[in-house]
């Protein structure tokens, strides 16, 4: 199942980055073909052992063809009725597909469109983000399954407007989302509740009166939201400082739940049922119970595609004693990944995905070995030491990963759990108690303030340990390359261990000397290249200056002071471009007639910010604020001058600006439409 397994994965891998590689039906074609052929093998090897290996071939590139046409065929903007491909639309008839996620500003959901208006109805498929002002409703009253009449049009998702910026399309693409639309309450009409009301509605309605019970049984809006994370997978409602605690402190995988929360759940099962392990028929009772009652914690959570990763996971782990697969823990992995991408190919692209598996693996290959390293006796040692393992053998397989996409690494993550895992274990084992007897007040109340006290525990720890000296090493950046890099020489070094042959040596003394080359050339790169950027953020001006690591950077002060924002759309560029150090004081500059003027690199740039007359100066870029320049002021400028209008310009004077382009000697570049202004040199 590893082979087979790995080479599904190429063949999904190999459509997400070369999807026109092949057409579909061709693809089908060749499969066709290689079934075929895989079955002639197939039947000659029972006759001729040597042909054996060419059907193994045969199988290996049928499963990888297979893969490729599974993941295109499950490309929903392949398919003609797709919303992708419809024009003129005006409105709408979608179904709630989820529950609604409270932002700063909006209520956000996401819905399956059924049928659109153009000039008729016509049936459409697709799927939207909507995001619903909280100006126009204070709370979503639509349910899962609901149908609504939408009116306006879905906008397409666009790229990353500034450099490095995270893609949020692509990560919407691979849930084959591809439109978004910010809508007032009053263009939404309710049309019917759900024709069915199935399995995932009444997980839902679950999961909403079990987030009534944690809300009434403990007190605290930050301990609310610890609970519901880590009972029921919900984030939302932790605020910044505590989640950069959690993630300075390595315990950021606690709020997530998956597969360290379902494989808890499973080892408390089973030592439930440990006194009936010595009859014959015990292995499937215990299969048979573990499964229910795992799938019945995913139901309670409202079946949340990271607790469906892994409670699939452990239903296999679960089932593979009965049926003797236990020999090999790395097939039954391999068997639940299979079914998982077989149901949906794009699961690949999940980080959580990823994760899971790699820190299953790691604890599995890696953790025994470890342990064996130092045998304690005494049980609370053993204890510490087992926790400390398993925790080194998921961070071994992980941290890869982690830098790639995180850009950080925990420094103290085997301190904090020590303490988090244990208190999260009883928060999550509290948690399904409080909402067993929440019938039963007294006890819930009870229940509900042993929780608080261990939440508050819990927040207190990863606190303490954030603060910590050198608590967490951020401003990590390596590439996609350089990731598989890192893989790779873990993975050579472990075998290097285990077979302690002089071949594995060379392999990974090769990974290392590329992985030390390809970071050296990196830097050379970033190092002399110099960078003016203006960046898109609404409502917001930024302007920097990058030169070797060093950033000057102008922003208004809101900006500065919103440290959200400043991490999503200004800090990664500062991360690949390697800038360890940033500087409000632009030493370049100078005022005349009440304009900044900065000169950099041999280029002139002005910056207008106020209603005001501009002087007949050699300006080479001039960037705009606050609707600042007239078209009369124009008549001074020198040819050819590029003026930026950044992103505190109103889309009515960004369109005349646009206008007014025309066969003019000078050119308007606005960040809101055209994204950040970048000049390297």
């Amino acid at each position: 199942m590893v082979r087979i397994t790995l080479c599904l994965v190429a063949g999904i891998l190999i459509a997400i980055y070369q999807p026109h590689l092949l057409s579909i039906p061709n693809a089908s074609l060749i499969l066709i073909g290689l079934t075929g052929l895989t079955f002639i093998v197939w039947f000659i090897s029972r006759r001729y052992k040597k042909v054996k290996i060419i059907f193994g071939f045969t199988a290996m590139a049928t499963l990888l063809v297979f893969g490729f046409v599974h993941l295109r065929q499950n490309t929903f903007s392949n398919h003609p009725d797709n919303l992708i491909h419809i024009n003129g639309i005006t409105a709408y008839e979608c179904i709630v597909r989820s529950a609604p996620e409270s932002k700063t500003n909006s209520w956000k959901f996401y819905a399956e469109i059924v049928q659109a208006k153009t000039d008729t109805w016509k049936p459409v498929s697709g799927k939207v983000v909507l995001y619903v002002s909280k100006k126009t409703i204070d709370k979503i009253p639509w349910l899962y399954g609901d149908r609504l009449l939408v009116k306006g049009t879905p906008q397409v998702l666009k790229p990353p407007a500034n450099p490095n910026e995270f893609d949020f399309r692509r990560f919407l693409s691979f849930r084959n989302i591809y439109h978004q639309q910010f809508l007032q309450a009053t263009q939404i009409q309710f049309v019917a509740p759900s024709a069915r009301k199935g399995f995932i509605y009444y997980s839902h309605r679950v999961r909403d009166w079990a987030t009534m019970v944690i809300e009434s049984s403990i007190r605290g809006t930050q301990n609310q939201a610890v609970a519901m994370a880590l009972i029921l997978g919900v984030t939302e409602g932790i605020d910044t400082e505590l989640l950069n605690a959690y993630a300075a402190s390595g315990a950021m995988h606690v709020l997530a739940v998956s597969g360290m929360h379902v494989g808890i759940i499973y080892v408390i099962i089973l030592f439930l049922f440990k006194p009936i392990k010595k009859y014959r028929w015990s292995p499937w009772l215990v299969a048979g119970i573990s499964i229910f009652l795992l799938w019945a914690f995913a139901f309670v959570t409202g079946l949340s595609p990271s607790v469906l990763r892994a409670v699939t996971m452990f239903s296999f782990v679960a089932l593979a004693k009965p049926l003797g697969w236990r020999t090999n823990i790395y097939n039954t992995l391999a068997t639940s990944a299979f079914v998982l991408l077989l149901y949906d190919p794009f699961l690949i692209m999940s980080v959580g995905f990823q994760l899971s598996y790699l820190a299953v693996l790691g604890i599995v290959y890696l953790q025994k070995p470890l342990y064996n390293l130092w045998v304690i006796d005494s049980a609370i040692g053993n204890w510490v030491w087992e926790i400390t393992c398993i925790s080194i053998a998921a961070q071994i397989a992980t941290f890869a990963l982690g830098m790639l996409y995180f850009h950080q690494f925990p420094v103290y993550f085997l301190v904090s759990n020590l303490f988090v895992i244990p208190l999260s274990t009883a928060v999550l084992v509290g948690g399904i108690v409080l909402l067993a007897v929440s019938w039963v007040s007294p006890l819930a109340d009870l229940i509900g303030w042993l929780l608080q006290w261990l939440i508050e525990l819990l927040n207190w720890t990863v606190m303490v340990t954030e603060k910590l000296p050198y608590s967490i090493i951020s401003g990590i950046y390596v590439t996609t390359f350089q990731c598989w890099l890192i893989i790779g020489i873990l993975i050579s070094f472990v075998l290097l261990l285990h077979y302690r042959n002089r071949k594995w040596i060379w392999l990974t003394s090769a990974l290392c000397s590329t992985l030390i080359a390809s970071q050296v050339l990196h830097l050379i790169n970033t190092y002399n290249t110099q960078q003016f950027i203006v960046y898109s953020i609404s409502n917001h001006s930024a302007i920097e200056w990058i030169a070797r690591g060093k950033s000057f950077y102008l922003a208004d002060s809101a900006l500065q002071n919103d440290y959200e924002r400043t991490r999503f759309h200004v800090l990664p560029n500062r991360l690949q471009r390697g800038v360890t150090e940033t500087q409000t004081q632009i030493p370049f500059s100078q005022n005349t007639h009440g304009i900044a003027y900065y000169f950099w690199n041999s280029k002139s740039i002005a910056v207008l910010d106020r209603k005001q007359p501009v002087p007949p100066l050699p300006i080479d870029y001039l960037v705009v604020s606050n609707n600042a320049l007239l078209l009369r002021d124009t008549s001074v400028l020198r040819p050819n001058i590029k003026i930026i209008l950044d992103g505190t310009n109103s889309s009515y004077y960004i369109a005349r600006w646009k206008l007014a382009q025309q066969n003019k000697p000078w050119q308007v570049h606005a960040v809101a439409n055209d994204g950040a202004f970048v000049l390297s040199d």
